[in-house]
């Protein structure tokens, strides 16, 4: 019943609409037990050669009322339990869909996708069943049990009562042996379909990959591998909650055998009437409901349970990022100084980046450049709140960056990374997404300054066009301007382009860069690329190794410098050479 007291916050919640429905099915269980007497007592009338037609209308009508009754009962607990749990289902989505909105980057290196949407669906169906069944279940089983047990001592006779019910203790002991072995294999259940989830998220994410290396067959073998081993371990749970049903079923039995046999003597004796043995027999039938309840119960509690403790983990995991409620709340504006000793990404122990000291005047634009690994996309993330464990200071417009509310600092930046999510959506809505309520001119304007106006105006549905799931309809050159467009529309104080610029040629490359130079004189940028062609008007570039700063300066310096800018510059060169040359040839 833990998972009773776990919900009870929202039982105390809700608790005037489920006493409506535990009031109904109260009523639904005193009105079930007017039938069972009505058919003994056309029994007896019948038997006893004193059945009238007056008397079988007045029973017949009875009947009819009764069972009227009872539809409306049912409709009233009906309404309030299942409803009452579907708002706590709500709840509880909103709640963990928030709290991943919260959390910070190593929360989602932490856990996988396959994972979050196995929480936000299996799981937290098994926990709305606990409001709704559960509720039903256990409420049923002790008023639609308690009200039956007392007509059956009352109406007909207590010591056929106490026989009948003579096996129902090794119900109890049977719930309570199972019970503990279920809960332990509905969670390694719920983990396993967790797994399962993630591999088909993953398997799904990179077919492209899977089909390009000719890795269907092994993929499948692994898909299959772990649908074997969920199989399994659902086998093992199916077995377990297999035996609430027999052994209840083989304890009902006993109780008909018992009920037979000692209420056939009482009607030998004439302690009870005929009637009243068929009537007791009918309430004996009523019980099966609330005996297979009880099993039924333990079930949806081990499942519910399971996945509430599994839910509560992740909503108790805190993000490192600390939104300050009273820290300014002015957007971010003006230089950027960045100070940073060192840092090292979580339960890592080498120094991912070291003595990264440098200036950007507001409306200036700085490089950022070197090999892969080098730790570009690492200065970013820091710049981004990804992480805010390092030592040292990230200055922003005079002011530590966490010292900014994180609605004051990040609307402050643009950021487009080489790897571009786009929505299932169309065009405008992609480019819009950050100001949903831009025109369409500021659209148009923002797409132009990406150089791609006019490849949408050549689409036949233009900015009505769906880019499919991820942008796949789109190239990898569209999908990165598209990005970039987002990212402009917002016209942020601090402009990140983290290698943005991969997928489109030199050509347009020049063509963006030119705009975003005329465009942004008083607004700050920041370009990590490999391409040095990309940066190398920035007003100072960064040359990175390991980590560290290796080289700095403006482009002439550099290539005066003759160290590896000038060497990758200078075959880069080259290479664009050959491949005009070629393509000229």
């Amino acid at each position: 019943m833990g998972i009773f007291i776990k919900l009870g916050w929202y039982f105390k919640r809700e608790w005037k609409t489920y006493s409506t429905g535990v009031i109904g099915l109260l009523f639904t269980a005193l009105l079930g037990i007017v039938p069972p007497w009505i058919i003994g007592r056309l029994v007896d009338l019948i038997h006893r050669g004193q059945l009238t037609v007056k008397a079988l209308v007045f029973l017949l009508v009875l009947l009819t009322v009764v069972s009227f009754a009872q539809y409306l009962a049912r409709y009233v607990w009906r309404t309030a339990i299942w409803g009452e749990s579907a708002k706590l289902e709500a709840t509880l989505r909103e709640r963990l869909f928030w709290h991943y909105m919260q959390m910070d980057t190593q929360f989602f290196q932490e856990y996988r996708t396959g994972d979050l949407m196995a929480h936000a669906t299996n799981d937290l169906s098994a926990i709305q069943r606990v409001a709704g069944g559960g509720i039903l279940q256990f409420a049923d089983s002790i008023i639609t049990g308690g009200t039956t047990l007392i007509a059956m001592m009352t109406v007909v006779d207590w010591r056929l009562t106490l026989i009948a019910i003579l096996p129902f203790p090794f119900l109890a002991v049977m719930a309570r042996v199972l019970g503990k072995k279920m809960h332990n294999a509905f969670k390694k259940s719920q983990a396993a379909f967790s797994r399962l989830n993630n591999k088909a998220q993953e398997s799904i994410s990179g077919v492209k990959v899977i089909k390009s290396f000719g890795q269907e067959k092994d993929d499948m073998d692994e898909f299959n591998g772990q649908v074997d081993d969920t199989i399994n371990i659902n086998r093992h749970v199916n077995k377990l909650d297999a035996l609430f049903d027999p052994i209840t079923t083989m304890i009902m039995a006993v109780s008909y055998v018992l009920t037979i046999v000692y209420g056939g003597h009482l009607v030998i004796s004439e302690t009870i009437t005929l009637g009243s043995l068929v009537s007791f027999v009918s309430y004996l039938s009523m019980l099966v409901w609330p005996m297979f309840a009880i099993g039924m119960l333990f079930n949806t509690l081990e499942r519910g349970n399971a996945s509430y403790d599994r839910i509560n983990n992740v909503l108790n995991k805190k993000s490192k990022i600390l939104d300050k409620q009273n820290g300014v709340a002015q957007e971010a504006r003006g230089d950027l100084q960045y100070e940073l000793d060192s840092f090292s990404f979580p339960d890592e122990q080498q120094e991912n980046l070291h003595n990264i000291y440098f200036t950007i005047k507001e409306g200036g634009t700085l490089g950022l450049v070197g090999k892969v690994g080098s730790g570009k996309s690492s200065v970013i993330r820091l710049l981004l709140r990804q992480f805010d464990d390092y030592q040292g200071t990230i200055y922003f417009g005079g002011i530590d960056i966490r010292d900014y509310q994180l609605d004051a600092l990040i609307p402050a930046i643009g950021y487009v990374p080489q790897e571009t999510y786009l929505f299932s959506n169309t065009i405008r809505e992609n480019i819009r997404f950050a100001r949903p309520e831009a025109s369409q001119k500021e659209v148009e304007q923002a797409a132009a300054k990406s150089d791609l106006a006019q490849q949408i105006a050549t689409f036949p549905a233009g900015y009505d066009t769906q880019v499919g799931e991820e942008g796949i309809s789109l190239s990898g050159g569209q999908r990165q301007r598209i990005a970039i467009a987002r990212a402009l529309l917002i016209d942020p104080e601090l402009l990140i382009l983290d290698d943005a610029l991969s997928a489109v040629d030199a050509e347009t490359e020049t063509e963006i860069l030119q705009t975003l130079r005329t465009e942004r004189q008083d607004k700050t940028t920041i370009i990590a690329s490999h391409r040095l062609s990309s940066v190398m008007n920035a007003d100072e570039i960064l040359v990175m190794d390991d980590g560290k700063i290796i080289e700095r300066g403006r482009h002439a310096e550099l290539m005066r410098q003759n160290g590896w800018y000038a060497d990758t510059f200078k075959l880069q060169a080259l290479e664009t050479e050959e491949k005009e040359g070629g393509f000229n040839g």
